[in-house]
This record gives structure tokens, C-alpha cells and sequence, in this order.
């Protein structure tokens, strides 16, 4: 039992960054309007603003913090980021402007760029050919996450807009604890490398690890299938207000649902998946359920069309772990902390780009004299881009195979 304590803190840790992102989702509405006075199209845009603001910091430390672990080891940056967040959450619990709110999210975000120093710690302790199916514990415990954020925050919601961030706080602090007690250092000092700044940054690791064979491609198409994924915290709790009414405890309950679906895709049914379908295939076929799924949830005219496709949309979460999984068989033993912390830092561009995407389209679509009025618009628009990281994935392929027969024919 004590060997799966580390593993247990480590998905506790990437459900707490999940948490930090669905907390706010169900009140983000409801408190921005109150703290700005704006309408629902305006507050949607400052909900971006928000979204945003979290993002750019992981975007920023996400290779910084990989790097780190790979030099110090995975034990000291995830404990010392998790009381970090523990801070954070009981200041935000505080905050009454919009502005204080702003400063949290900024350090939220940076302390929440363990994402990647997680993922190195599990490819640490597991096997090659077994990295897709942890890989897939690890996007579980974020699905966990954001089954339990959205239900902290539209049922303490309901009493007071900061009551969740204490629970948030409390949640953190016991984590630290936890795993100060049962986290044991993964990464050997033999198999530590010196730290060089230059690759300590987004640019310079996105560089180096884009060198990879076959790797260029793939982040590009994780980029742009991570953009359009995006929408559903991005708009959420807008679209489902806007189009069907919907209050916090419903959206909060819609959030935890989704949440629980992707949980139960990327913790048991992939690996059912996997081993018939293989990594490749899994990626082909879960981009072209997404594109099906978000086509209808742009178009969806009564709410209990949502509450179907939540569980159908769930399995195309697949292609993320079996993407990280292709990319993670081109690094080395020394690289992996790099490589997530690229990962982490793409996800994040993706959560600077999409809330500011989406809101645009749901705010030019919903806001006084729109014609038509379409809440659904974000969701048609991250169609088109998984669509297009669809195209890029096959374009990617045909060239991995390519140079494969150009290899053997030389041979």
C-alpha cells in the first residue's frame, strides 16, 4: 500500500490544478457581475480576461519548473508549489475586487504548473509500453478534479462567492502535508542534468524539444486540438445560462458530470482502448468524435441534448494521454521533466488563446443587437480547429511513414 502512496499524492495534485480551474467556473458569472456591474456578454469577456491571466503564468513556468526537476528532482517543486497554492487560495478567499482577483489567479497559475513535473514523476516509475495507460491516471485525477471544482463552487457558491476557496485552501494545505510525509524523490542524482536557463524558458524548451524526431508535428497538433477543447471551461457557464437558462448549481452539476465522464474514459476504458485501437489510431479516432460532438453542441436547441452528449464527448478525451504517450517514446530518461513541461506550457498557450477566442465569438453572437443570437458559436468555431488538428495529425503521419519506407528502401 505505501508504494501507491506517491502515485496517490500525484493525482491529487494535478485534481487540485483541476480544482483551481473549476472553482470559479459556476460563480465566474454571478461574481463578475456583481464585482463589475456588467451584463452577461461582458462578463464573459472578463472571464477570459481571468482564464487568461491563469494561463499566460503556466504557459511561462511550466518549462521552468520541469527544468527545475530535472536538476533538484520532482519532490522539492511539487511540495513547494502545493503550499504555494494553499497560500494563494485563503488570499483569493479574501478578495473582494476584481483586481485581487487577478493577482490570485496570476499566482494560481504559476503555482499550478506542477502539471508537468507530475507527468515527469510518473514517467519515472513506469515502464515505456506502460506510460499511455498512467498517463491516463494522471488526465483521470485532473477529470476528478474537475468533478469536485465545479461542485465546490456552485454548492458554497450559493453562500458566498468566496466560500470555495477556502475548501480550495484547506484541500491544499492537507496535500502538502500529505505528501511531505509519502512523497518519495523519483529521479535519481545520476540521471539529473545541469541547468541551462535558455531551455528553462518556453522558447528555448519548445525549441529543443521540437528537435525530437518527429515531434515537431505533434505539438502543433496537441496546440491546436488543446484551443478548441478549451471552449467547454472557457464558455461554459455562459453558453448554458444563455441558452438554457441554467443556474449555478445546474452548470456546477453539468461541470461535475462531464468531469466524472472523462474520469471514468482516461482511468478504466482506456485500457480497454489502447491495446485494440493502438496510440496513432486512438488519436485519429477520438479527433473525430470531438469534431462530431462539438458540431452538435453548437447546434443544440434544448438542454437535455446536453446532458446526452456529456458522456459522448468524454471519450474523445483519449487523444491527450495517447498523444503525450507517442511524443514521450522520442525522450529520454533525462528529458521527460523537459518534454511535460512543453506539454504544460502548450495546454497553457491554449488556455491564454481559447477563453479569449470563445468569449469573442460568444460575446459577438449574444451580446444587445446580435443577428443571429447563437450561444452555441464557440463550440462551431473549436469544430473548425479540430478539425484542422485533424488534417495536421494525418499530414504529420504521412510523413513519419514516409521517411520509415525512404529508410528501409535505403537499407
Amino acid at each position: 500500500m505505501r508504494s501507491r502512496l506517491p502515485v496517490i499524492f500525484i493525482l491529487i495534485t494535478v485534481a487540485l490544478d483541476a480544482i483551481g480551474i473549476g472553482l470559479i467556473l459556476p460563480v465566474m458569472p454571478d461574481l463578475i457581475r456583481e464585482v463589475r456591474g456588467a451584463d452577461l456578454a461582458n462578463a464573459a469577456l472578463w472571464g477570459g480576461i481571468l482564464s487568461a491571466a491563469y494561463a499566460v503564468m503556466q504557459f511561462g513556468f511550466s518549462p521552468t519548473l520541469g527544468n527545475l526537476s530535472d536538476r533538484f528532482g520532482r519532490r522539492p517543486i511539487l511540495l513547494v508549489s502545493m503550499a504555494v497554492m494553499a497560500l494563494d487560495y485563503a488570499v483569493m478567499a479574501v478578495a473582494g475586487t476584481i483586481w485581487l482577483l487577478l493577482a490570485g489567479r496570476i499566482v494560481a497559475g504559476i503555482a499550478a504548473a506542477t502539471h508537468a513535473t507530475a507527468l515527469a514523476y510518473m514517467a519515472d516509475i513506469t515502464e515505456p509500453d506502460k506510460r499511455a495507460q498512467n498517463f491516463g491516471l494522471i488526465s483521470a485525477g485532473f477529470g476528478v478534479g474537475f468533478i469536485l471544482g465545479p461542485i465546490l463552487g456552485g454548492l458554497l457558491g450559493g453562500l458566498d462567492p468566496r466560500a470555495p476557496f477556502i475548501a480550495a485552501a484547506c484541500l491544499a494545505a492537507l496535500s502538502f502535508v500529505f505528501g511531505y510525509i509519502v512523497l518519495p524523490e523519483s529521479l535519481p542524482r545520476e540521471k539529473r542534468r545541469p541547468l541551462r536557463w535558455r531551455r528553462a524558458n518556453p522558447l528555448g524548451a519548445l525549441q529543443h524539444v521540437g528537435a525530437l524526431p518527429g515531434v515537431r508535428l505533434l505539438l502543433i497538433v496537441m496546440l491546436v486540438y488543446q484551443i478548441s477543447n478549451f471552449v467547454y471551461p472557457a464558455v461554459w457557464a455562459y453558453y448554458t445560462q444563455a441558452a438554457f437558462g441554467w443556474g449555478t448549481g445546474k452548470v456546477g452539476l453539468s461541470l461535475a458530470l462531464y468531469g466524472l465522464a472523462i474520469a471514468v474514459v482516461q482511468a478504466g476504458l482506456i485500457r480497454l482502448i489502447l491495446p485494440r485501437l493502438g496510440e496513432v489510431r486512438a488519436v485519429y479516432w477520438g479527433l473525430i468524435l470531438n469534431m462530431v460532438c462539438l458540431v452538435a453542441y453548437g447546434l443544440a436547441s434544448q438542454g437535455w441534448m446536453i446532458w446526452a452528449l456529456i458522456p459522448i464527448s468524454a471519450i474523445g478525451a483519449i487523444v491527450a494521454p495517447a498523444m503525450q504517450a507517442v511524443m514521450s517514446r522520442a525522450a529520454g530518461a533525462d528529458q521527460q521533466g523537459e518534454l511535460q513541461g512543453v506539454l504544460s506550457s502548450i495546454a497553457a498557450l491554449s488556455m491564454i488563446l481559447s477563453p479569449l477566442m470563445m468569449t469573442q465569438a460568444f460575446f459577438w453572437f449574444t451580446r444587445d443587437g446580435a443577428d443571429p443570437v447563437l450561444p452555441g458559436a464557440p463550440f462551431l468555431l473549436s469544430a473548425v480547429l479540430m478539425s484542422m488538428s485533424f488534417a495536421i495529425f494525418a499530414i504529420g503521419l504521412g510523413r513519419r511513414r514516409s521517411q520509415a519506407a525512404s529508410d528501409n528502401t535505403s537499407l
